[in-house]
């Protein structure tokens, strides 16, 4: 059970939240650009690098169309001590694929290839796993995913639809199917993780059971549930104070890790704070006022801002049974 590199959301903030809440098998980082990593601009991108021994194993996800660039950042995923180096071979954003990165590749595979055997020359010992898609603007996963076994990647991640679809229809999991027939039938030892559309872990052990992949990535039902991985916990603990509680410690997180002391995005390399607000609309939803509140969070600038809302929230809550209200000792 794997939690997804997702852009802008997979930062260190995010994953130590849901590393303390509910911790994944695996960790990815939201993908950095090794052209960016092999420039002057490296040191505003090490920050989406920074772990802790808390989110282990952690595998750092890297995009680009250098080959070279790749090597040169598998050495640098070694000396920061990572678990695992990943491939963006699926990313579907347009100034992506307009560098040949991303989902590009699926169209090039010779390019593809010599990317995997420079990444795991500069990787040593560690695995190398390959984030990508069922194809381009069509399903091509029988040419494409032999290709990428060819290279003996330790993991092929595949995203259940084309490029094209992005996501906007829903994914085919008999594609995942079919690339564990694929993997089988070329005997390959490379692990078959599937992605697209799980909602929850029984929902991925039904899809595991089905398919025959050997693990499931989740990527948007993350969204404002940190506790998704946690099998203790269960949809009716977590109440409306737990949520809320949460939200501000993941944007007191945000910005103590993440933003330049002065508050937004500066040269140095800083985040702005209004990447932290499109959490807002996962963790506050369901529920009677949620609206209201999202609407007043949208206009916070800090994380002060932020607390000093959710506590006011807190008079206008009615109470309610188990413990839904919201109490100034839970929220700071």
């Amino acid at each position: 059970m794997v939690l997804a590199p997702m852009a802008d959301v997979t930062d260190a903030a995010f994953r130590r939240i849901i590393a303390k809440y509910g911790k994944p098998d695996v960790v990815y980082t939201q993908f950095v650009s090794c052209d960016g990593l092999c420039s002057a601009g490296k040191k505003k991108l090490l920050v989406d690098l920074k772990f802790t021994a808390q989110e282990r194993p952690i595998v750092a996800q890297f995009f680009g169309a250098k080959p070279a660039n790749f090597y040169q950042c598998a050495k640098l995923a070694v000396a920061l001590g990572f678990d695992g180096i990943d491939i963006n071979m699926g990313c579907p954003d347009k100034a992506v694929c307009k560098q040949g990165a991303g989902a590009a590749l699926i169209k090039n595979p010779k390019l593809a290839r010599e990317i995997i055997r420079e990444t795991k020359r500069g990787a040593g010992e560690l695995p190398v796993s390959i984030k990508t898609r069922s194809g381009d603007t069509k399903d091509s996963l029988a040419t494409w995913l032999p290709e990428l076994l060819a290279e003996t990647p330790a993991v092929v991640i595949i995203h259940a639809r084309t490029r094209k679809e992005m996501s906007k229809v829903s994914a085919n999991w008999d594609l995942i199917k079919q690339a564990v027939v694929i993997r089988n039938k070329m005997k390959s030892k490379t692990l078959i993780i599937g992605n697209g559309d799980v909602v929850g872990l029984d929902d991925a052990k039904k899809k595991v059971s089905e398919t025959g992949c050997d693990g499931i990535m989740f990527g948007r039902a993350i969204f404002g549930n940190p506790w998704l991985f946690n099998k203790k916990i269960k949809p009716a603990d977590i109440t409306i104070e737990k949520k809320l509680k949460v939200m501000v410690e993941h944007t007191k997180l945000f910005e103590k890790l993440l933003m330049h002391p002065a508050g937004g995005g500066s040269a140095s390399g800083g985040k702005n704070f209004a990447m932290m607000k499109k959490h807002y609309k996962a963790y506050v939803n369901g529920f009677d006022g949620a609206k209201e509140l999202r609407m007043e969070l949208m206009e916070c600038d800090n994380a002060q801002e932020v607390e000093k809302i959710v506590l006011s929230f807190r008079t206008r809550l009615p109470r309610r049974g188990g413990g839904s209200g919201i109490s100034r000792g839970s929220v700071s």
